[in-house]
């Protein structure tokens, strides 16, 4: 039976060309930006929702010695993702666990010393975000920072015309169950966590950033 979220396969092989079509390099600096909290040292992370994987060497590129579990519903974004290794070391490789699962794919004994979502609780209506993060959140060790690349509320007409049509498109072609921006600012909220570094891309509409618990900050 296919996961609920597994219905990015439609669009795995031009999701990637299509988010630069219309957004240039603006997404992935915003996810670079994000990858500077990335925790010293030789990090348990978890990645949930990364689609193809670009993210993967990069992390490793940074922390060389982390260990990172790579959560996926789509199969084909999954295998997508197993791809990008291919150049890497076996060594590197083997640093790498990939699930096909949504976060309740997640073990109750699994903890993590950072969390990474990138433009992924954007597609989810509250309800199934609050599960979501309150998932995520369980498995965060603490302390630990929680890396977001994703959508900021939009400001302007632009924005709001640019973010309806791309839920419209990814609601026919992928079936997700999201119509508006959620309110991930503020679930994250609900869980002891505040931004700490903040960088915006594309004239505000994509954002960076760190979150921590509120008695780091």
């Amino acid at each position: 039976m296919p996961l609920p979220d597994a219905g990015f396969d439609r669009v795995a092989a031009f999701y990637d060309p299509l988010a630069r079509l219309v957004f240039g390099r603006s997404l992935l600096r915003a996810q670079r930006l994000a990858l500077e909290g990335l925790p010293a040292g030789a990090p348990r992370v978890l990645i949930i929702g990364g689609g193809s994987g670009w993210v993967l060497p990069e992390v490793l590129r940074r922390r060389p010695a982390a260990h990172i579990l790579y959560i996926e519903a789509s199969p084909a974004m999954l295998r997508r993702s197993q791809q990008t290794l291919q150049g890497l070391s076996p060594t590197q490789q083997k640093q790498v666990e990939f699930r096909l699962g949504t976060e309740d794919s997640l073990l109750p004994t699994e903890a993590f010393d950072v969390i990474v979502t990138f433009f992924f609780l954007d597609l989810f209506p509250a309800a199934r975000l609050r599960h979501i993060v309150s998932r995520l959140a369980a498995v965060r060790k603490p302390q630990a920072p929680w890396l977001l690349a994703d959508f900021a509320p939009p400001r302007t007409a632009w924005q709001k015309l640019l973010l309806a049509s791309m839920y419209r498109f990814f609601g026919l072609t992928t079936g997700i169950q999201g119509r508006k921006l959620p309110p991930i600012r503020e679930e994250l909220a609900r869980v002891g966590l505040l931004p700490t570094t903040r960088h915006t891309v594309f004239g505000g509409m994509a954002e960076a950033v760190v979150y921590v618990d509120k008695s780091k900050s």
